[in-house]
Order: C-alpha cells, then structure tokens, then sequence
C-alpha cells in the first residue's frame, strides 16, 4: 500500500525550480523583476557561457536588510504580498516567492545587498540546500545576486540545456524585454566580457526600440493612444509594410509585465486585416495599463499569461484603437530609398509583389461598373474589424475617463480622447522625424485634391500610336502604362497604381457595405438553374444556405446532390453563376470544420470583388480612370487590396530629384 510521506524542502524547491526556471533566461527574467520592483534605476546583467556558467545581475535598488538575506532564499517568502488582499491588487512583477529559493536550491549562488542606511553591504552565499554565514562585503547600494553552474545537482535538467550561443539568445530576449517595458531605467548587458547592449535611461520609447531592432523597424512605426475608463493604451504599430512571418515581434505590456495573450493577439491581426499578405504578422509595441483588481497575473508560474474580467472590452478597445489610427493614417507604400531604383530588393518592403495571375481576374468593363455607382454608399467606420457586423457599424469607441494608473512613458502624458489633435500629437512628438507615424493625416499623395479636380482637363494628349504627353504645368487626372498602372501626381510627388489591386479593393468595400446592410444587388433568374454537385459540395451547401444568401446566392435543395440556384450577385453577371456557385462551395470547404463565418464571408467578398475588378491588361479610357481614382478617396483603405498588397507606390519629388541626380 503506498505511503504518503512529506517532502523534504529541497525537494519542494527543485519542484518549484522546474516550474520557474526553465534555462537561464529564466533566471534573468525573475532577477530583473525583482530589480524593478526594488526601484532600481541601473541594472546590470553579466552573462557567461550562455548564462549556464555564471550569471550576475546587479541593481542600485532599496537593498535587503542584512537580517533578512536568509529569508530571502527561503520559499514562500517575499516583500510584496502583506496578506491576501493583496492577491487581487498586484502592483509588482513579482510575487510568489519562489524564484530566489528555486535558484538558490539548482545553483551556486551569492546574494549580496546594501540598504542606504549601512555603511556598507553583506553577503549570504548558497550551494544547493546548503548556506554559509552571513558575512559584511564592501559594495555600492543596491543588490548583486550572482549565480554559477546552473542546473548542477538537477543534471536532467542541464542535459537539455542548448549550446551557450542559444541559451545566450533567449537571455537577451528576456532583457529585451524588460528594457522595452521600462525605457526610464538604464540596462546593461554584457557577455564574455563583451558589451551587447549599454542603454540609457529615455523618454521616448521609439529610442529604445531603435537600440534593440534598428532603423527598418524604428522608421516605420505608427503611434497608437487610446485611454478611458477601463484601460489605457499607448505605444507603436509597424506600417504593414513592415511584417514578420511568426509573432515573435509582438511586444505587449500590461501594467508593465510582458504577456503572451491569443485574444489580443487575435485583435492586433484582425486590425489588421486586408493590409497584409497571407502568412504575414503584424509587428507592435504596445503598453496597456488596466486597473490591477480587474485582472489575474498568476495563472501561470512564469507569470506570462494573464486573465481578464472583462476581456472582451480590452480586445476590443485594443482593435479599435489601432483601426482608428491606421484609417487617420497614410499607409501608401513609400518608393524604397535605395540608390538602385532597379534593384529586386527595393521592390516592396517585406512583401511580396508577385504579379496575380490572368486568371485570377476578369474582363469586367470599368465603365459597366463606374455607371452602376452613381450614389456611393457611406462607409463605415472600422471596414476590416472581420469579426462581428456590430464592430462595422459601431460608433465612436473611444468614450473614456484616464485610467489613474502609474504612466511607463515620462515624457508626457495622453489627452483624454485620441480622437482630438492633441492625442495624436502628444505621443508622435516622441517620434524621430521621418517615420511613418509623423505623415500627415492627409497625405498629398493621396489627398483630396486629385479626386476634386476630376472631371476638369485630364492634362494628357493620347496620341494615336497609343503614347501620351504631359499638356499644361499640372495633369489633373491620371495616364495609364502598360495597361495595368496609372500614374498621376500632386504638388509633393508622384503616385504609380495598380488598376486592379484599387479596383479590387473599392468593390470589396462596396461589396462590404451593402452585405451588411444586407442590400446587395441580386440578379435573379427567370428559371432556376439546376446545378449538379458533389456529395460534401451540396452538404455544405445546404448547410451554409444562409451564408450563401448574405452574399447574394439563393439556393434551394432539389434533392440528392442537386440544388436550384435562384438568384447570383449582380457583380457577377459576367461569369456564369453554376461557376462560381462551385467556386465559392470551393472557398467554404477550404476552410475545414471549425469554420469562422465572418472569416469565411470576407474571404467570399474577396473573392467576388477579385473576380470582378478589372484586371492588369486591360486598357482604360480617360472617363475610365478618372472613374477609378475618383472611387479611391471615396472608401478606407485603398491603400491596401483585400489580399494586403499595396495598391499604389509614392515617390516624392525628393526622391525622384536623388535617382536623377539632381541633389
């Protein structure tokens, strides 16, 4: 009959080692944690061997009182609880009071501490479960715990250690991040004696996180503000022109502590949706303050992820704010600044600018469409949220009182509502000068002043062998170049379009906007038409009858594999309608089992308005083009198709000036 025995204390802690302390980052992690909460303002970390041979992090922190170096590596001791109300009010990183045990009992470890009282410091050195005496050292104010041979008495755990240059790469990630939440703190870093990084304290955010990922990164990202009652939101978004392929550049703070969360997540994607290509992740930099009361940091024991009480108002304030401040934004893909215009590298910034395939497009006649959109309906006011009508047609989500809450950017503080001038003006203040954050809300690239002269002179001669001429001081329309782009101009520069990538995009939102107010256009049939299916085609199509009505197709069962299709939408009048009946069965079916019927109806909108836009080759009269960029200042997001690829590139007049040499 088994026995049930107490564990020894050393064997609770290298069970609660394995739990905290998974590799030397680890270690880094809950050091400078405590270093932080301690109210250091320099920190320095020393690295060897990848951590696994010695760590040493030193803080100018409040100390520890020599009488109380002992308690602090013992288990269930810590400064930050005093009694349990303080479980539902974290205001630290840092509470379970296992960390400083759990290393001591895996590790050689020497605590040293000064409190600003002493005349000097004490030291208190551990190996294992065994402690030495408690003896003075000569040191500064603060703390210095030093950690040698990691994982010594748990060899299991060493075993699957990786090579130092591994071990050291999760280090920095970990003071990474750290150093990101508390940009007024200096950090250094520094392995085999070599210098990685040496920050000083700052009060803009955008320096920091030029030290840590460079100038593609800094150059590019876009302020985003947002506070009211419930939370606060402050930090950067990259232009979708700069992306990643895995979350990894997704930093998210809460109260200050780093968090990994998939509804959030989640929301920064749906925020993003349409601006960038398949497989493509958005990049931020984001710190949320929320009262503390409101939220559970200690679901997990590396305390990374958290639990919301209302976590469906942070998502949505968070992709609120984001879609806000992108459609007050100019997110026209810049001309690359490289000397070579001509230089594959310099075609796209993070994307791919594959040319779409003939197929993929139609012969549909601008003209057919520019006639049929006389009365453009109003759009609406985030047109990619993707996950609910109610997120299309809501109001103004930005209500909002500031959140009392401690302010991790000391260079100033936010307005009350991001919607005034000074909101987006506060925090871009911060922003070194030529980042996309700081264009103009009205950008002259795509400003209203090309759509308001439409209709007027085009300021281009057609010749008849089919080449055109610049006549007068400024053309007011566009011209079209191998019949697939149009170039068009302004006071600050030239724009260059690709005609069915804007197309596309314009009959995606009209398309959009009539769905939801569930007035798109059908053409019905004087005779249903039987269509004859496969088994798992007519199955799903009886099972998304009422999907398939929403974008304009009225099917009825008329037994075994055959349904009756009554009515298609009108923008398809072109292509036969069994066709594309299959082909979007085709686009239901791809989207496996566990299906999310908003996804799937935004990527049916896309498809339809792909189908139906004009496609590269096709050419345009005058009253043609001036239809299409007329229609572009009409609708959010013209920017971007619905596929995320860019649908115009701007060249401003100082960048046309470099590539001829003009300055």
């Amino acid at each position: 009959m088994p026995i049930i025995r107490q564990l020894p204390v050393s064997l609770v802690n290298k069970i609660a080692a394995g739990e905290v302390i998974e590799r030397p980052a680890s270690v880094v992690k809950e050091m400078l944690e405590n270093s932080i909460d301690a109210g250091s303002d320099l920190i320095e970390v020393m690295v060897s061997g990848g951590g696994i041979d010695l760590l040493r992090i030193s803080d100018n922190g409040c100390g520890i009182e020599p009488e109380q170096l002992e308690l602090a590596l013992a288990p269930h001791a810590t400064s930050k609880l005093a009694d349990s109300e303080d479980l539902f009010d974290v205001r630290t990183l840092g509470f379970r009071g296992e960390a400083l045990a759990s290393i001591a009992e895996i590790s050689h470890m020497t605590l040293r501490s000064r409190v600003a009282s002493s005349d000097g410091g004490y030291e208190l050195r551990a190996q294992g479960s065994d402690r030495e005496p408690i003896k003075p050292c000569a040191m500064n104010v603060g703390t210095t715990i030093e950690v040698r041979h990691l994982f010594f008495n748990t060899p299991v755990r060493r075993k699957f250690m990786k090579t130092p240059s591994t071990e050291m790469g999760h280090v920095v990630e970990a003071f990474t991040r750290i150093a990101l939440a508390f940009p007024n703190v200096h950090m250094k870093l520094s392995s085999n004696d070599r210098v990685q990084y040496d920050l000083p304290p700052t009060n803009r955010w955008s320096e920091r996180i030029r030290a840590f990922f460079g100038d593609e990164i800094a150059d590019a990202l876009i302020s985003v503000e947002h506070e009211d009652e419930k939370v606060k939101v402050r930090g950067y978004v990259a232009d979708p022109s700069v992306s990643r392929s895995n979350n990894r550049m997704q930093y998210l703070f809460l109260n200050g502590r780093y968090i990994r969360d998939r509804a959030l997540q989640h929301a920064l994607s749906e925020a993003y949706r349409g601006l960038l290509m398949v497989g493509r992740l958005p990049i931020c930099f984001l710190q949320m303050q929320i009262d503390p009361k409101t939220v559970d940091v200690n679901v997990h024991p590396t305390k990374v992820e958290v639990r919301f009480e209302d976590s469906g108002a942070i998502y949505s304030r968070l992709l609120h704010t984001i879609r806000h401040r992108f459609l007050t934004s100019n997110l026209v893909a810049k001309a690359p600044q490289a000397a070579d215009p001509n230089s594959p590298g310099n075609l796209q910034q993070g994307q791919n600018l594959a040319p779409r395939t003939p197929e993929a497009e139609s012969n549909t006649s601008l003209m057919d469409w520019a006639r049929s959109q006389q009365n453009v309906p109003a759009f609406q006011p985030f047109p990619n949220a993707g996950f609910s009508p109610d997120v299309y047609r809501s109001g103004n989500p930005f209500p909002g009182n500031s959140f009392p809450g401690a302010n991790p950017f000391p260079g100033g503080s936010p307005a009350n509502s991001p919607n005034s001038a000074q909101a987006t003006t506060s925090f871009e203040d911060q922003l070194p000068e030529g980042t996309a954050a700081s264009l103009p809300i009205e950008s002259p690239a795509i400003g209203a002043s090309m759509g308001a002269s439409i209709g007027a002179s085009t300021g281009v001669l057609n010749r008849a062998d089919g080449s055109h001429e610049w006549v007068g001081s400024t053309p007011a329309v566009g011209f079209q170049i191998h019949n697939r782009y149009l170039i068009t101009q302004d006071d600050a520069g030239m724009v260059i379009i690709d005609q069915h990538a804007l197309h596309e995009r314009i009959l995606f939102e009209q398309i959009k906007t009539k769905v939801l107010s569930r007035s798109l256009d059908r053409q019905r049939m004087l005779m249903p038409a039987t269509v004859q299916l496969t088994s798992s085609e007519a199955a799903m199509a009886i099972e998304s009858k009422a999907m398939l009505a929403e974008i304009g197709f009225e099917i009825e069962s008329f037994g075994g594999d055959t349904v009756l299709l009554s009515a298609y939408p009108s923008i398809l009048s072109k292509r036969a309608p069994e066709e594309m009946l299959r082909t979007v069965l085709e686009a239901l079916m791809s989207g496996g089992k566990k299906v999310n019927a908003q996804d799937v109806l935004d990527e049916l909108m896309n498809m339809m308005a792909c189908k139906a836009a004009i496609k590269a080759g096709d050419r345009l009269s005058d009253p043609e083009i001036s239809a299409l960029l007329e229609q572009r200042h009409l609708y959010h997001d013209t920017h971007h198709c619905p596929h995320g690829r860019p649908t115009a590139l701007f060249f401003s007049k100082e960048q046309l000036d470099k590539m001829f040499k003009r300055i």
